[in-house]
């Protein structure tokens, strides 16, 4: 493409119509004037009004006299006969200071069963060197795990597997151990 000056060119001639502007000449109305002069004096108006509102009630004050007042002490106030005197306080009587140290607590018998040490499985594989890698990653967390291969219907598979563990809160904690390095998808159960 040639390179175009349009410094040198001419001006266009036809001008192309505004789609936009009304079409035919529009009368201007100049309303300028009377406006601005017509909202001051009526603005005027109103702070003259409401001036001459406030210098007539400053002079409608009615005189007060002054009246002297003297302080004296208190009178005393007597007892009429008319008047009834407040009751006596009714005195509280609580049972609890004498129960309490007699009291004997009635303890059930439960019996708090241990259902034995826990294990934790983190994945199943088909390949033993995923096994052995999951491993690997899951002693950088501080944890040991082994491998436990096992035969099923569906073939050989190799389980990477924690434990065991006395209570299910040790295997808890050791599960969001996992989490925070990112080993998710950890199953608690029963040792078997």
């Amino acid at each position: 493409m040639a390179h175009q000056d349009y410094v040198a060119r001419p001006r266009a001639t036809k001008k192309k119509k505004n789609p936009y502007k009304p079409k035919g000449k529009q009368p201007v109305v100049n309303n300028s004037g009377f406006k601005p002069v017509f909202i001051g004096l009526i603005i005027v108006a109103l702070i003259s009004g409401f001036a001459y509102f406030l210098f007539s009630i400053k002079n409608n004050a009615q005189d007060v006299e002054s009246v002297d007042i003297e302080l004296s002490k208190p009178a005393k106030r007597t007892k009429s006969a008319e008047e009834d005197p407040l009751p006596e306080p009714p005195t509280e009587d609580w049972t609890y200071f004498d129960e309490l140290p007699n009291k004997e607590v009635e303890v059930g018998d439960y019996d708090v069963k241990e259902s034995g040490p826990y294990q934790m499985q983190c994945a199943s594989f088909r390949n033993q060197k995923d096994a052995e890698a999951l491993k690997a990653k899951i002693a950088f967390t501080g944890l040991s795990s082994t491998v436990r291969k096992s035969r099923g219907k569906s073939g050989v598979w190799y389980k990477v597997v924690l434990g065991p563990f006395e209570r299910k809160r040790q295997a808890e904690s050791a599960k969001h151990k996992l989490k925070r390095s990112k080993i998710n998808g950890c199953q608690i159960w029963l040792w078997t």
